[in-house]
């Protein structure tokens, strides 16, 4: 039995996701996420307003009348959710944690791969990779992805992204879209996203928490790196500690966007805060992108 609160939040998100989907999303999907190449079709007789470049010249020598060669779009992907649900996740400033966060975000893409008859899979990971679903079909699998994600408690508070690159090139051959998902508050996955970045279509969607981004003068406070366990005290009322923090996460933040534009690797950054529209957000960043693929 799926607890009441939960079968609210899920309900929620399909019912959001949906109409988001089929009013907004759906059509930015297809046009951004194509599919794996032209499949020919059939050959038929040549039609004024037909482009020329499609005429079968060996049909048309053969038969002495023009023929065209028609292709249809080999639509189906796999669409594959690489997710970070370590404990650093489990934060929030806001009326929602990052972790919830990401997997409205998710929800969002998935309904929208499914809208388009394309399949979605999903890994979780944190220190290790705590849950792999392989790519499949149709509604109630996609509402069993979201189910997953919201109900999810860590069995590690770490997180190793490097590991759970290295994991799905193992277990996925075929180019898919990935869209990796997380905080990223840790390093040493280069060479490993590298890898993976050449053999699939990958997106990183960075979930940031305001706090993160600015800490307010709220005087004397106790902090806990919630992955370590590591507790420190910090004085937010000195304006020198609020620009070192501000400044270490610019920073750290930058160099995230150079590192994925050095592979290109198209980055969505999230941030969670409480009037934060993240269907713009997506159309925003599908629009963007398009256009930058269409240079």
């Amino acid at each position: 039995m799926i607890p009441e609160e939960l079968a609210r939040k899920i309900r929620y998100i399909q019912i959001h996701s949906s109409k988001t989907v089929n009013d907004v999303l759906a059509g930015e999907y297809h046009s951004l996420f194509k599919g794996q190449g032209m499949e020919f079709e059939e050959v038929r007789p040549y039609q004024p307003g037909d482009d020329v470049r499609a005429i079968d010249w060996n049909v048309t020598a053969r038969t002495g009348e023009p023929f065209i060669k028609r292709y249809r779009e080999e639509r189906e992907l796999s669409v594959i959710f690489l997710v970070d649900l370590s404990a650093s996740g489990d934060f929030g400033s806001t009326r929602k944690l990052k972790n919830e966060v990401a997997a409205e975000i998710c929800a969002l893409l998935a309904f929208s791969a499914i809208k388009n008859n394309d399949k979605a899979g999903l890994v979780i990971f944190t220190g290790k990779i705590e849950l792999f679903v392989p790519p499949a079909k149709g509604t109630s699998h996609v509402l069993r992805l979201i189910r997953d994600l919201l109900e999810f408690k860590p069995s590690q508070a770490r997180t190793d992204i490097r590991q759970a690159i290295e994991f799905l090139g193992r277990v996925t051959t075929k180019r898919s879209v990935v869209f990796l998902v997380s905080d990223f508050l840790e390093n040493g996955f280069d060479k490993a996203l590298r890898a993976i970045g050449a053999k699939h279509d990958v997106v990183a969607i960075s979930i940031t928490d305001p706090l993160e981004v600015r800490m307010p003068d709220v005087g004397l406070v106790e902090l806990e790196d919630a992955e370590t366990g590591e507790w420190v005290q910090v004085d937010t009322s000195s304006p020198g500690f609020r620009a070192r923090y501000q400044g270490l996460g610019d920073a750290h933040r930058k160099a995230l966007r150079d590192l994925f534009r050095s592979m290109d690797i198209d980055q969505l950054e999230i941030l969670t805060s409480r009037d934060r529209d993240h269907v713009r957000d997506l159309v925003t960043f599908f629009r963007t992108r398009e256009r930058r693929r269409m240079r």
